[in-house]
């Protein structure tokens, strides 16, 4: 080979070996770019976040932002012997219809989901009672959280067996609640003297009540006191199940449940 030969043959060599090594420079960074695009996008969800009771007691809850945070607000509380782990599978659909999200646990409950309920651990080391109507400062204390650090265009408050009970008494009580949505409520306790009925026949906000179906005795007087003309009671074609996990995916009348809460969502929407 001549030596001109070898100088040609030299200069396409470093060459193509230039070319490759900023190839191999320059691709990392676009995978990196992207993945970044996709890290801006991800909202962290459920939040952890802790806020006092009325007496003090710390409130644990899981908080489910969509990306827009004036979107309408609905507080969800858990049934007995449960946890905001309730939630887990519910909250992020509410999301996907436009609904930020509080799940807290009450002291009246223990555990679900593998979540354990430390609102509950909180008040059985401070030593206070834990019976269901107890329960209501810790929700009560939500909607005040709510109010101050969100401010919400439209509030709406959801109870799951008693805490669907609890839902009338703030209803009653709280004007900057919106409509109410009751998972299986009943007459399980009295408060301050009155029944859940004495409470229902106080609230004029949308109301929306369900249950498995053979718990409609346990509702019905409570459905027909409330004085709002915008109530729907839903009873599935099923058995349906007790409570809010009625919308949990294993559950056989899931769907049905589902519908009827979109559909109520929807005629109130404001």
């Amino acid at each position: 080979m001549s030596y001109l030969n070898r100088m040609i043959f030299l200069v396409f060599a470093l060459v193509m070996i230039s070319c490759n090594t900023n190839s191999e420079k320059t691709e990392p960074k676009i995978e990196e770019k992207k993945e970044a695009s996709k890290e801006e996008k991800k909202i962290e969800n459920p939040q952890t976040i802790k806020f006092p009771s009325k007496d003090g007691i710390e409130i644990k809850g899981n908080l489910y932002m969509t990306n827009n945070k004036d979107n309408p607000f609905i507080l969800l509380f858990h049934q007995a012997g449960y946890s905001r782990g309730e939630y887990l599978e519910i909250a992020p659909k509410l999301n996907a219809l436009g609904y930020n999200c509080l799940a807290i646990d009450q002291r009246s409950g223990k555990e679900v989901n593998n979540v354990i309920n430390e609102t509950h651990l909180a008040a059985e080391k401070a030593g206070k009672p834990t019976k269901y109507p107890d329960a209501l400062q810790d929700a009560q204390a939500a909607i005040d959280y709510v109010e101050k650090e969100f401010s919400p265009k439209e509030l709406i408050i959801w109870g799951s067996s008693y805490s669907a009970s609890l839902t009338f008494i703030l209803g009653a009580e709280n004007k900057n609640v919106d409509a109410i949505l009751a998972f299986s409520p009943g007459e399980y306790f009295t408060y301050d003297g009155k029944t859940i009925s004495d409470y229902a026949s106080k609230v004029t906000v949308p109301v929306f009540i369900t249950s498995a179906k053979n718990e409609e005795k346990s509702w019905k007087k409570i459905y027909e006191v409330i004085p709002s003309k915008d109530k729907v009671a839903f009873l599935p074609k099923g058995e349906g199940v007790h409570g809010s996990k009625a919308l949990w995916e294993k559950q056989p009348d899931h769907q049905e449940y589902w519908d009827a809460v979109k559909n109520f969502l929807k005629s109130i929407k404001q």
